[in-house]
C-alpha cells in the first residue's frame, strides 16, 4: 500500500513538472512569436516608408523631366481695346488685336521667336478680322558681334514696326505716317543679319519678299479687265503664297552709344512694286526712313521722316510716284502712373499730284498705367487737310 502511495505521488509530480515545463515552454514560444510579430510591423513600416520616399522621388524625377524639357521655351503676348468716336463716322468698339509669342532657346547661339495674331476678334469668310502670322524665324549667333536670321520677321524700319506693343507708344491708335507710309506691322520672309562693329552702334542687313501694289479689276459680270496700280500699305503680301518675281533690299543703321538717345536710318529698294504682273510699267521703288529718339529723365520726343519715290507710269499718273509723312512727339511722364503726350503729323500717299492729298493730324492724351505693362490710354485727334474730322479715342492694353 505505501509502494503504491508513492508511485502516485511521484507520477503526479512527474505530470505537475512536465505541466508546467510546458506552460513554460508555451509562454517562451508566445514570447517569440509576439517579437517576431514587432519586428514584421516594423519592417512592414519601413517598407511604406521606403515605398512612398521612392515614390516621392519618382514623381519629383518626372517634374524635373517635365520642367527641363519647357525650361528653354518661352510664351508672351499682348492685346489691345480700342473704343473710336469721330465725327464723321459711327462710333465703333474693337478688340483690335490678340496676340501670342512663343519662342524657344535650342542652345546658347541658335533661337526660334514667333508672333501669333488675331485681328478684330473674330476671323472667317464675312468676319472682320484675321489670323496672321507675324513673325517665325530662327536667329543664329554667329560670333560675338554678328547674328543671322531666317524666315518670317518684321522688317527693320520706323519706331513701331519691330516694337508695337500697348504700354511701349501713346496714343490709343499707332500714328499715321508709320501706319500709311512705312506701313507698320510690316513684315516679310527671307534672311537678315545685325552686325555691331563697336559699342552702340548696330547695322541690319535683309533681303526678303517684297511688296506687290497691283490691283485686279472687274466688270459687272465679275470678269477680269485689268491690273490696276494701287497703294504701299496694300501691297503688303504678308507672306500668304506671295508674288515673289522681285524681291526687297533693307539697310538700316541705329546709334545708340548716348543715354537716352536713338538715331536710326533705313533704306529700301525693291526692283518692281507689280511684280511683272499684267501690262503694267515696272516701279522700282526707293523708301527712305529716319526717326530720333532722345529721352532727358522723365521726358521724351520723337520725330520721324519716311518717304517713298516710285517709278512708273501707273503711279505717276495717280500721284502716288511721291508719298510722305513726319511727325513729332513730346511726352512727359509725372510719375510711374501718368504719362502725357502731344503730336502733330502730316502724311500723303499721293504727294506727287498737284492736288491737295496731305492728312494733319494734331493729337494729345494721356496714358494710364495700372501696371508697367497694363495701360488705360485716352486721346483727342483733330484732323485737317485732306481729311476733315475730329474725335476722341479709348483704348487698354497689355503685355506680358
Amino acid at each position: 500500500m505505501m509502494n503504491k502511495t508513492l508511485i502516485a505521488s511521484a507520477l503526479i509530480g512527474l505530470f505537475a513538472s512536465n505541466a508546467a515545463f510546458a506552460n513554460q515552454e508555451t509562454d517562451e514560444l508566445r514570447k517569440v512569436i509576439a517579437d517576431q510579430q514587432k519586428v514584421l510591423e516594423s519592417l512592414e513600416r519601413r517598407l511604406d516608408e521606403t515605398d512612398q520616399k521612392l515614390n516621392a522621388t519618382a514623381d519629383q524625377i518626372e517634374v524635373g523631366a517635365e520642367q527641363s524639357a519647357f525650361s528653354n521655351t518661352s510664351i508672351g503676348g499682348y492685346g489691345e481695346l480700342h473704343y473710336n468716336n469721330y465725327e464723321d463716322k459711327d462710333a465703333e468698339v474693337d478688340f483690335h488685336r490678340f496676340v501670342l509669342f512663343f519662342g524657344h532657346e535650342f542652345s546658347d547661339s541658335v533661337r526660334f521667336f514667333s508672333e501669333f495674331e488675331l485681328e478684330h476678334s473674330i476671323a472667317g469668310e464675312g468676319k472682320p478680322g484675321e489670323v496672321e502670322l507675324e513673325q517665325a524665324y530662327v536667329e543664329v549667333d554667329i560670333n560675338e558681334g554678328v547674328s543671322s536670321k531666317v524666315g518670317l520677321f518684321l522688317i527693320p524700319v520706323g519706331i513701331i514696326n519691330e516694337t508695337h506693343e500697348p504700354p511701349t507708344f501713346y496714343g490709343v491708335e499707332r500714328n499715321g505716317v508709320e501706319k500709311n507710309i512705312i506701313p507698320a506691322t510690316w513684315w516679310e520672309a527671307g534672311v537678315a543679319f545685325n552686325y555691331k562693329p563697336a559699342g552702340g552702334v548696330s547695322i541690319d542687313g535683309a533681303v526678303t519678299s517684297g511688296l506687290n501694289s497691283t490691283k485686279k479689276n472687274f466688270d459687272s459680270n465679275g470678269d477680269f479687265t485689268h491690273y490696276s496700280f494701287t497703294g504701299i500699305r496694300k501691297g503688303r503680301q504678308k507672306v500668304a503664297k506671295a508674288t515673289a518675281e522681285n524681291l526687297a533690299y533693307t539697310g538700316r543703321v541705329k546709334y545708340t552709344a548716348i543715354t537716352g538717345l536713338e538715331l536710326a536710318a533705313t533704306l529700301q529698294y525693291q526692283t518692281d512694286l507689280t511684280q511683272g504682273l499684267g501690262e503694267l510699267d515696272t516701279a522700282s521703288a526707293t523708301l527712305f526712313e529716319t526717326h530720333a529718339i532722345y529721352q532727358v529723365q522723365d521726358f521724351t520726343v520723337r520725330a520721324l521722316y519716311a518717304r517713298w519715290d516710285i517709278d512708273g507710269d501707273e503711279a505717276k499718273a495717280s500721284g502716288s510716284d511721291e508719298q510722305t509723312g513726319w511727325y513729332v512727339e513730346p511726352s512727359y511722364k509725372f510719375n510711374e502712373k501718368v504719362g502725357v503726350f502731344a503730336r502733330y503729323s502730316e502724311y500723303d500717299n499721293n504727294a506727287g499730284n498737284s492736288a491737295s492729298t496731305a492728312v494733319e493730324s494734331t493729337s494729345v492724351g494721356v496714358n494710364y498705367y495700372i501696371h508697367e505693362n497694363v495701360v488705360l490710354k485716352a486721346d483727342y485727334e483733330n484732323l485737317g487737310g485732306a481729311s476733315d474730322s475730329s474725335g476722341f479715342n479709348l483704348g487698354f492694353g497689355y503685355q506680358f
